[in-house]
């Protein structure tokens, strides 16, 4: 025959059962917010672009060949502090290609050690909402042991090409094409970082920026499946073929990447993924737009992924034959429509 529980057993069972409800709570919470988190980075507006790609238009075709010139030019030799006369070389370029769409051209120059390197800019002047301004920006030096032609001559020469097909326009509000110096290590995320430099500066100037888009390594595509990699848990939300152009923020540029994201899709007939993520995920941050969001300017980076993606990134073999100019210009064409967009807001 059995007794009632003692006080002391009933006790016990009580404890055990209020801490098998915590942990239950527990981790049912962690895996909830979990879920949530992820739909909120992942969730985006409009629909990527899908089946073949159409025939170039005109105007594309020149265009992936002024891209290639443009490439060429600026990234088939190391090019940095440490090889300063191909860094210098390629800032001239930059500088005359920009002056020879007829811009004046701005040099804001700063000291790397014993080196002084320069931003170079250039701007088309708002009317309407002239004081809200949307920059668009590359860096132009290679890492150290690398030509540097996708990573990042890709970025600079669409950010070349996007201020040729501005160069007549009158935006509501102001355009600014920037090639950024010394953003690969060891400035990366430091005090000489070129954007880092132009974005504290631009902050004591109390500059209104409202959109800042960093193109970082973006001209390599592939349509073979498992060519695309992600950090976790990315992996588990986007597509396995690397085909697309990739829009990047961190949480509290969100809603940039919404707009610009959902703009690039209205107007671009190329695929392309988005967003949002925590700057602890490998590669968010990666790149110019973490100096904006230091100084509290929403950012974002547009990517082909770099080192998720292209097997030649920080190589001497990230050489300008490995660029697909062709669907970089289609990238551009989309990216210049869409900014078309955000400045007539």
């Amino acid at each position: 025959m059995t007794g009632d529980p003692t006080p002391a057993s009933d006790s016990r069972y009580t404890a055990r059962r209020l801490r098998w409800i915590a942990r239950v709570l527990f981790w049912g919470t962690l895996a909830a917010g979990s879920a949530w988190l992820s739909s909120y980075m992942v969730t985006v507006p409009g629909t990527s672009y899908s089946g073949p790609l159409k025939p170039l238009s005109d105007e594309e075709r020149l265009m992936a060949e002024t891209l290639r010139r443009h490439v060429v030019a600026i990234a088939s030799r190391e090019h940095n502090v440490w090889r300063m006369p191909a860094f210098e070389e390629a800032a001239q370029y930059i500088e005359k290609a920009f002056a020879g769409l007829g811009y004046p051209v701005t040099a804001h120059r700063f000291l790397s050690g014993d080196a002084e390197v320069r931003n170079i800019e250039v701007e088309v002047k708002g009317a309407a909402r002239a004081t809200e301004i949307i920059v668009t920006g590359a860096h132009y030096d290679s890492v150290i042991g690398a030509v540097g032609a996708n990573d990042n001559g890709s970025g600079v020469a669409a950010v070349i090409e996007l201020a040729r097909l501005f160069r007549e326009a009158r935006p509501a509000r102001t355009l600014r094409f920037v090639a950024f110096a010394n953003e690969e290590p060891p400035f990366f995320q430091s005090n000489e970082m070129g954007s880092r430099v132009y974005a504290r500066d631009a902050k004591k100037r109390n500059e209104n920026i409202v959109a800042m888009f960093s193109l970082e390594t973006i001209g390599y595509y592939s349509d073979r499946p498992g060519s695309q990699r992600y950090p976790f848990p990315l992996s588990f939300f986007y597509p396995s073929t690397g085909n697309f152009i990739a829009f990047v923020s961190n949480l509290a540029s969100r809603p940039l990447l919404h707009e610009a994201l959902a703009s690039f899709r209205r107007h671009a007939e190329f695929p392309s993924e988005g967003v949002a993520a925590p700057a602890f995920i490998p590669g968010v941050d990666w790149s110019d737009q973490w100096s904006f969001w230091k100084e509290g300017y929403p950012a974002l980076m547009v990517t082909d992924t770099a080192p998720y993606r292209y097997p030649y990134y920080h190589t001497m073999q990230d050489t300008p034959d490995k660029v697909d100019y062709e669907r970089l210009a289609r990238v551009v064409t989309g990216l210049y429509r869409m900014l078309r967009e955000l400045a007539q807001e």
